[in-house]
């Protein structure tokens, strides 16, 4: 009696790639490394899993998204003490807290992994998805022009990936901290957390969680008006000003983001947009904060975002450690692109040429042909197994293999073109 068998399939929210989106996956990867070490930040890596009282101390709400540890037979029934990490900034402040007497500061790092979630998956909404990290930490104090390299950085990743119709948001979460401090709200945590809902939920929507928390009614009146600030230059010190607030951390924040936003102009073309009611979050953000948004299309979710957090690690070490980063939705952009026509896929294998068997070929001239090209960086496969002509050539059409070799006469063929020509494997190169 045959076993029954299982039904292959995916779990919903968790991407699984075809050889040909999974190279161009890397080849993002490939070049947002690239960017990112030309402006001398290190790589490093964190286990996938973290204690839960890590994962725990920086927002409220990540217990409900969270995915726990355990092993299916347990000697004995115990509490999840682990769990996989959400976000990578998180262990990250681990880690500096762990290693920050072996670090040189202020610190510069960037990591690509995964991260899970157990969120309700949509078009660009995962349960499991690789994000690509980007921060600065410091000891004590960090400048405020990090505030403006950090955008900078990762907007010239985007372009250089294919994402040119991008722009930058750009807020500090001081302006409305301050702004709520100084009409009088207690409850400043969660009016910031129910106003970063406006582009979600609406005025509407908004008016009604807040009134949930017993704003008056001019209080509500006044977040919203400042909440739907949104300017492309330097306008919204006054705007906010003519709102009649007044509060220390307001006009802090107001300060801070007039100079990141100079800076940031004169750093990286990709245009900005100041949005008062982007807040992020997650609590451990405190100054600056991005998202980025793509343009001209109808994908309404940021493609990746960050801030400025005055002391992440402060539950982990005595010594105070600001910094500034920003994450890089892979996984998100990549599914949005592809779905979106933004992105196409190309060949099926990185194989720059197919070394093929024919009749009365030498399979010690194949294999050393494959070796010497392999030598001189070219990316070389052997058709070991023979057979008809007409059966190789169509392999390496189907993976868009570029070139053929024929080692009897050293002979290499262009798929694309038709063109053939003898070629000296020691010498010979690809047309990029």
């Amino acid at each position: 009696m045959s076993a029954q068998l299982i039904k292959p399939a995916t779990i919903t929210g968790f991407p699984e790639y075809l050889p040909e989106e999974r190279i161009l996956e890397q080849q993002m990867l490939d070049k947002i490394r690239a960017v990112f070490e030309s402006h001398g930040f290190c790589s490093i890596e964190t286990p996938v899993v973290e204690k839960l009282e890590v994962l725990l101390s920086k927002s409220a709400d990540t217990n409900k998204e969270m995915y726990v540890l355990g092993r299916l037979q347990a000697e004995e029934k115990e509490e999840a003490k682990m769990g996989l990490r959400y976000d990578l900034t998180v262990p990250f402040a681990r880690y500096v807290a762990q290693h920050e007497n072996d670090l040189v500061f202020p610190f510069k790092r960037y990591q690509m992994q995964p991260c899970w979630r157990g969120e309700r998956p949509k078009l660009g909404r995962y349960r499991q998805f690789t994000q690509c990290d980007v921060d600065i930490v410091a000891r004590e104090k960090l400048a405020l022009e990090y505030d403006a390299l950090i955008p900078a950085v990762v907007c010239e990743a985007w372009q250089k990936i294919g994402f040119e119709n991008i722009v930058l948001q750009i807020s500090n979460r001081k302006i409305l901290a301050g702004f709520a401090e100084g009409l009088g709200i207690e409850k400043v945590g969660d009016t910031l957390r129910i106003l970063d809902k406006l582009k979600k939920i609406g005025s509407d929507g908004v008016r009604e969680m807040l009134t949930e928390l017993n704003l008056s009614t001019k209080q509500i009146d006044a977040c919203l008006k400042i909440a739907e600030i949104n300017t492309t230059d330097l306008s919204f010190a006054d705007k906010v000003h003519a709102l009649g607030v007044q509060n220390e951390t307001l006009e802090l924040g107001l300060n801070e983001l007039t100079e990141c936003v100079k800076l940031y102009a004169s750093l990286c073309k990709v245009p900005y947009c100041v949005d008062m009611s982007l807040v992020r979050g997650f609590d451990y953000y405190t100054g600056t904060t991005y998202e980025v948004q793509l343009v001209g299309t109808d994908f309404a979710d940021s493609i990746g975002g960050g801030g400025r957090y005055d002391n992440l690690a402060s539950t982990m070490t005595k010594s105070k450690l600001p910094g500034v980063g920003m994450s890089m939705g892979i996984s998100r952009a990549l599914g949005v692109a592809l779905k979106l026509g933004l992105m196409t896929t190309g060949a099926k294998s990185p194989t720059e040429v197919l070394v093929v068997n024919v009749e009365g070929a030498d399979k010690t001239k194949m294999l050393d042909v494959a070796e010497k090209l392999r030598m001189r960086g070219i990316k070389t496969e052997v058709y070991l197994e023979g057979g008809k002509l007409a059966k190789q050539l169509k392999y390496a059409n189907d993976k868009k293999i570029p070139y053929v070799w024929f080692d009897i006469d050293n002979m290499v063929k262009n798929m694309e073109t038709g063109d053939q020509q003898v070629a000296d494997p020691n010498s010979w190169l690809p047309q990029k």
